[in-house]
Parts: structure tokens; C-alpha cells; sequence
């Protein structure tokens, strides 16, 4: 394995850092630092200057970390310069280190490396980037979460009752014969996997809410013409968005908008006003009006004195599952958006509204599409049990099941016959 380097830190800073990874990290860096930390403990910190050959003159005076194997990000030996932000002292050091026997890291190459080395599922590699897009509370809590094994865990939980199922069914293939011996019957086999159905479904509906807290919870504000929702949409957003007008129609397109409100990231689309036309383009932004309804999480159906709620046709659980629905008067004592009267109150409602942040949320599409395999997996099982079929094949839908988790988290997880015997013999008694 060779040892590769990289700047680790975005240009403009006041601290640079270069990362240094693989077997040779701390006998390169020791030879071009002042000094000797060949021997140094991990977690330790050296201060001490980057000398080169070609200059009288030190590169600069630095902190140099010291982690080693397998205790490092990556699982290998591991070295982090800490140096002034500058772009020519970084890209000297980060020379001075190639010269010394570096390979220039590829992108991604330390978190393909620390998920090679086993310090990182699949699913906690994805989370890096994630956290490093986070722009939000919301966004950097799943990110973390994932990181520190939240799917994971989860997974690990449905791997644990797979392994039950397989191993009950296992003892139905092999000692049925054998009347004098108990084990489970098929009630308990197919109870064991309807709880594994539930726990694949509740995950993958968490698909919607994840990918709502990572992209922006979308809010459409719906109404008839002129009962300010424009008025209501600029108000939130704090700037003139949209274009306000006395004239009826003016709306005829979506206007989205985000912003961000304690940490959660809403998405508001402002629709055309919903009203009988004859107006073509009009009916066009009101059937797209309609369409944004069916896609939120959120509703807010707006009306005033004039105009009352208009009429939604039914939404029934949609893609996103049932939206929230909050009523706002406009105009009234109590709200006037033109005026900023009880927008906090509805930030506060529209948080309250927020869909939560689970510690196990699916916000990846490949983690998606493996669980709806998974899931398919697993009714079909189901429906097996259910009609008295074989249990081979029962056992050959489990391990696709089995085999379609265990790609989410990189391979990982696939249950082997020695685990499943072993299971059998741990928890099982099989006669004396």
C-alpha cells in the first residue's frame, strides 16, 4: 500500500492542514521535520519546523499529530501537519512530501481507505460527504448520526433477527423428521419475519422525511388570488421573492424559496391563486398549484375576508405521506403578512411541523432502492410461509433479503452456515 498526501483544508484559512497516510506517513514526515517523532506515541502533538534541502531557510513552524495502526482515521499510520493557511507553504510541504515518496491522494481516497481498512461501513463513508455539505442543524444531525452508526445499528438489528429466522427455518429443514424434537412451527417463523417486514418499512418511509430534512422541507402555500400569498412567502423569506400585485392571475408559475428556520431547512413554494378561469395559462399554474400540494410535507392554506379556504381535491397519502395542513386568515387581528403579525408564530407552527430527526433516517437513494429489494425479499418469504412451500424456498428469499441489506453497508453482513449453526446450538435445544 503506498502513502499518499493531500491538503485537507479549503484555501483562505489562517491554519492549513496536510494529510499524510499509509505505512511510510511517519518516516517521510520525519525526515523533513526538525524533530524526531519516528518513535512518537499516537495521539501525540510535536511542534518543530518543515525544513527542505533546497532552502537555508525553514518552510514554516508547524504542529505535527501523530496517529497510528490501526488507531487513525484511516486504520494506518497517520500524520496531520497543521501550518500557517498560506498557499504556497501548503503546496511546498505538500511538494517537499512527494518528493519524499508520496503519491498525491485521489479524491475520497482517505475515506475509501479508512472504509478498505474496516474503520467505516459503506453507510458511515457516505455520511462523510454529507457532513461536509451539511449547510443546517438538521442536515449535520443525520449526517452525524449516520456516521456514528445509526443505520448501522439498525441494520444490524434486522441482521440479528434474519439470523434467528434462518436458523429456525434450518431446524425445520434438517430435523423435521425427527418428531421427539422441538422447534419452531411455522406461526413463529412467519412472525418472526413479519417483524422484519415492519422494520424495513418503517425505514424505508423515513426515505421521504430524510430526503425532505437534507433537500428542504417543502411548504406550498395555497389560496385563492390576491389573499397574499406572495405578500406571505416574501415576509417569510425576509426579501421581495415574489412579485406582489393587486391584479388577480399575477402568480402563474411556482416561485420556490428557502430558508432556515432553527436549524431546519424549509422549502416554500409559492403557487398561482386557485380560482374558476378561463384564462389558460392561469389554469395551467393552477393545476401546478395543485400538483406542488400533492409533493409538500406542509400546507398552508391561506384565505381573508373576501376569499375562504379554497377546496383541495383529495391528497390521500402521497408521496411524501399525509401532508400537515395549517389555516392562516390573512388580514385578521391576529395575522397580517404585509405587516409581519404572526409570522413567528407560524415559524414556530411550521417547526413544530417539521417531520423529526430520527436517529436511524434513509436519506440515500441506493440505500432506498437496496431496502425496496430487501423488502420485496421478505413478503415474498412471507407469502411462502403463508401457502406452506418449501423451505428451500423460504431460505433462498432470506438470504436475497439478507444479501440486499448487506449492500448498504458495503458487503457487510452477509451470514455465513457456520453462524447459522452456531446459532442453532447457542439458543436452540436439539435433543439430548
Amino acid at each position: 500500500m503506498s502513502t499518499i498526501a493531500a491538503i485537507a483544508t479549503a484555501p483562505g484559512g489562517a491554519i492549513g492542514i496536510i494529510r499524510v497516510s499509509g505505512p511510510d506517513a511517519i518516516s517521510i514526515v520525519d525526515s523533513v521535520f526538525s524533530k524526531d517523532i519516528h518513535d512518537a506515541k499516537g495521539y501525540t502533538l510535536h511542534y518543530g519546523e518543515i525544513t527542505s534541502p533546497h532552502s537555508p531557510q525553514p518552510i514554516d513552524d508547524v504542529l505535527v499529530s501523530v496517529f497510528r495502526a490501526p488507531h487513525s482515521y484511516t486504520g494506518e499510520d497517520s500524520i496531520e501537519i497543521s501550518c500557517h493557511g498560506s498557499r504556497y507553504i501548503l503546496e511546498t510541504i505538500l511538494s517537499l512530501l512527494v518528493e519524499k515518496g508520496c503519491l498525491m491522494a485521489q479524491p475520497g481516497e482517505f475515506t475509501q481507505r479508512a472504509f478498505l481498512n474496516g474503520k467505516m461501513d459503506l453507510t458511515q463513508a457516505e455520511a462523510v460527504a454529507d457532513l461536509i455539505a451539511s449547510s443546517n442543524a438538521s442536515q449535520h444531525r443525520i449526517a452525524i448520526n449516520q456516521m456514528r452508526g445509526g443505520i448501522t445499528s439498525r441494520l444490524h438489528e434486522l441482521r440479528d433477527k434474519l439470523l434467528h429466522l434462518t436458523s429456525l427455518l434450518e431446524l425445520e429443514l434438517d430435523f423435521s423428521d425427527h418428531e421427539e424434537l422441538e422447534f419452531a412451527d411455522r406461526s413463529e417463523l412467519e412472525d418472526v419475519a413479519h417483524s422484519i417486514e415492519l422494520e424495513i418499512t418503517k425505514l424505508l418511509e423515513s426515505f421521504s422525511a430524510g430526503n425532505a430534512i437534507k433537500n428542504g422541507i417543502p411548504v406550498a402555500i395555497i389560496g385563492a388570488p390576491n389573499v397574499g400569498k406572495s405578500t406571505l412567502l416574501n415576509a417569510l423569506l425576509g426579501d421581495d421573492r415574489a412579485i406582489v400585485s393587486d391584479i388577480q392571475g399575477t402568480t402563474r408559475d411556482l416561485i420556490e424559496d428557502t430558508i432556515t428556520i432553527e436549524g431546519r431547512l424549509f422549502r416554500f413554494i409559492d403557487t398561482a391563486g386557485i380560482r374558476h378561469t378561463d384564462d389558460t395559462i392561469e389554469n395551467l399554474g393552477i393545476e401546478r398549484s395543485l400538483k406542488a400540494a400533492k409533493k409538500a410535507r406542509i400546507i398552508i392554506l391561506m384565505r381573508d375576508d373576501e376569499h375562504d379556504y379554497p377546496i383541495l381535491p383529495p391528497l390521500g397519502r402521497t408521496e411524501v405521506g399525509s401532508p400537515i395542513i395549517i389555516r392562516i386568515h390573512n388580514k385578521s387581528e391576529n395575522f397580517q403578512a404585509l405587516h409581519g403579525i404572526g409570522i413567528d408564530e407560524l415559524k414556530q407552527k411550521l417547526v413544530y411541523s417539521a417531520p423529526a430527526n430520527d436517529d436511524a433516517v434513509v436519506v440515500n437513494q441506493r440505500h432506498k432502492e437496496a431496502l425496496t429489494m430487501a423488502l420485496a425479499d421478505i413478503q415474498r418469504a412471507i407469502d411462502a410461509l403463508t401457502q406452506g412451500l418449501s423451505g428451500d424456498l423460504v431460505s433462498e428469499d432470506l438470504r436475497l433479503c439478507i444479501q440486499h441489506l448487506a449492500d448498504i453497508l458495503g458487503g457487510e453482513g452477509t451470514i455465513t452456515t457456520p453462524e447459522v449453526l452456531a446459532n442453532i446450538f447457542k439458543h436452540f435445544c436439539v435433543g439430548k
